[in-house]
């Protein structure tokens, strides 16, 4: 699996159009199309697009999306492509793959649906081309990140979580990474952030806590306000990651990247974190907040990925519904 960082042939999404991702108003589904809108239309500015659509949100997405956006129709439960969309991968003769997780609704929720889910990713996969590889493991896009070298972070909550594999161990699970993405060290995190392993939630998705710039460099969340669940978590985390060592024997460099000064809303502590941006050819599409942190968090992520503009989009309405940024969006790598 290439990093994120490298060189994209295309990004890939899904339309909202069911309803808990709509909500019960009007004005709550407004809410969730310029989000989603927002992200797409700043993705498609720097490489090709493709959206998947459920037949019934065609002609909303035409109305919201650039006429770039190439859609591609199928039903669908939700819009988390990043999870219900396969994580590509390429071989050693520069063919392109395509590995197809089994997709249950983050661990069998009790809110979520997933029939039609669980096929999403093979509209991808077939329009890219790419070889289908399938996997027996339930896992998502958003429960790895690579450095592109073979070294993944995960975490103990999704892929040893009895919801999704039962019975499986951490040497099953890093075998089958091996098998499909090319791992050669997996990065065990004991969990996620604390408003993700509630019941919304995905039960500690690592997209939302670090993530590799570079080989050998990640960036971590970093919640500075005591009070909050997930200062401690991240102080865990930090001397976690500090003394391991990557696919390559090298130690890691931790940068911290400070969560938004907002710890509340309606519901509790709040998940929201500047990890969960996307990494595309030329920019990095980031998560804002109307926060006082937003511009901080800006100049660390433009220092991290030199040469990228980074685009903040607000993401307060993503967060709402479960995700970010990088939850909504799936790179397809360039194989020239």
């Amino acid at each position: 699996m290439p990093a994120e960082t490298a060189p994209h042939a295309r990004a890939w999404m899904a339309w909202p159009s069911a309803p808990y991702t709509l909500g019960d108003t009007p004005a709550e589904a407004e809410q969730a199309w310029t989000a989603w809108s927002a992200v797409a239309n700043a993705v498609a500015e720097h490489e090709p697009l493709s959206m998947v659509v459920d037949p019934a949100g065609v002609a909303t997405a035409r109305r919201w999306l650039s006429s770039t956006i190439e859609l591609h129709e199928a039903p669908l439960d939700d819009a988390w492509y990043r999870d219900s969309g396969p994580t590509f991968v390429v071989d050693e003769t520069g063919r392109l793959g395509a590995v197809n997780w089994v997709f249950n609704g983050w661990g069998q929720q009790h809110w979520a649906s997933w029939e039609y889910d669980a096929q999403a990713s093979e509209v991808a996969t077939a329009a890219s081309g790419a070889v289908r590889i399938d996997s027996p493991m339930v896992n998502e896009g958003g429960g790895i990140h690579t450095d592109g070298e073979g070294t993944f972070l995960v975490t103990e909550t999704v892929q040893l979580d009895p919801g999704r594999n039962p019975g499986w161990t951490r040497a099953d699970v890093e075998a089958e990474l091996a098998r499909t993405v090319g791992a050669r060290r997996v990065i065990w995190l004991p969990r996620g952030l604390a408003r993700d392993s509630q019941t919304y939630g995905t039960r500690g998705h690592v997209d939302i806590v670090a993530t590799f710039t570079a080989p050998g460099r990640v960036l971590l969340h970093d919640q500075r306000d005591a009070s909050h669940p997930d200062h401690a978590l991240g102080e865990e985390l930090a001397e976690l990651l500090a003394e391991a060592t990557d696919a390559a024997g090298r130690r890691l460099q931790v940068t911290r990247l400070p969560a938004p000064a907002t710890l509340t809303d309606d519901e509790g502590w709040v998940d929201y974190s500047y990890v969960n941006h996307f990494v595309l050819n030329g920019a990095v599409v980031a998560c804002a907040f109307d926060d006082p942190v937003d511009a901080e968090a800006a100049e660390i992520l433009a220092e991290a990925y030199p040469g990228r503009a980074v685009i903040p989009v607000d993401a307060r309405a993503l967060f709402a519904r479960g995700g970010g940024v990088h939850c909504i969006t799936q790179q397809q790598p360039s194989i020239d």
